[in-house]
């Protein structure tokens, strides 16, 4: 069976393919694809967003679709960036250029506890979604730490272990981050459907009934 994962972050990608590599299907992306549009991230959670990508993707191709969204939610910025993670220094920003306003930000701040979250989606025709969440407590750092991975990772240090994810190596921080465990959820979830049958089945009947 083939799956289409929603994002076009191919750092994201890359880590998502290897979360979900147990699983026996064919993965593409939007890059497989001419003319696949960008879907609008305009709803209020992150459950929301992944849903309407998820959804929207699924009806344009037809393949099942896995989406997701995450957030970064600082205390001492009322929970900012929350949902808005990904741009929040401004349209088309750079990795950097959110992390900068994030140290900026929280300069002298005394109390630097932050979360991570993730909720991640499968959705296939003629079925209720799949769902699974990631959640990851820490502390965003008075620098940057590290040299690798990407977004916001060099910046905050989990409270379990005081290491930056930009100071691990990619096994290590998919172990712990709230993508991998988002995914790892979600991936047993849809195992198990595709093991009891009820994955295809509910993919052949959507089909038939479109025909």
């Amino acid at each position: 069976m083939d799956i289409l994962i929603s994002s076009r972050n191919r750092d994201k990608i890359r880590e998502i393919k290897t979360l979900l590599s147990s699983l026996p299907f064919s993965v593409f992306t939007p890059y497989d694809f001419d003319d696949l549009p960008d879907v609008e991230e305009d709803k209020n959670t992150l459950l929301g967003n992944a849903l309407k990508k998820g959804r929207e993707l699924t009806e344009i191709t037809g393949l099942p679709t896995i989406a997701d969204d995450t957030g970064l939610f600082i205390d001492a910025l009322a929970g900012e960036p929350g949902i808005y993670a990904a741009r929040y220094a401004g349209e088309h920003c750079s990795y950097a250029d959110n992390r900068h306003k994030v140290l900026r930000l929280m300069a002298n701040k005394i109390d630097r506890s932050a979360r991570f979250m993730t909720v991640a989606v499968f959705v296939r025709p003629g079925a209720e979604p799949l769902v699974a969440e990631g959640i990851v407590e820490g502390e965003i750092t008075e620098e940057e730490r590290g040299d690798k991975g990407f977004g916001y990772d060099n910046i905050f240090r989990l409270r379990e272990g005081r290491k930056t994810f930009a100071e691990m190596e990619e096994e290590e921080k998919n172990l712990f981050s709230h993508r991998g465990i988002a995914f790892r959820k979600l991936a047993a979830k849809i195992q198990e459907a595709y093991e009891a049958g009820s994955l295809v089945n509910d993919i052949d009947k959507h089909k038939m009934e479109e025909q």
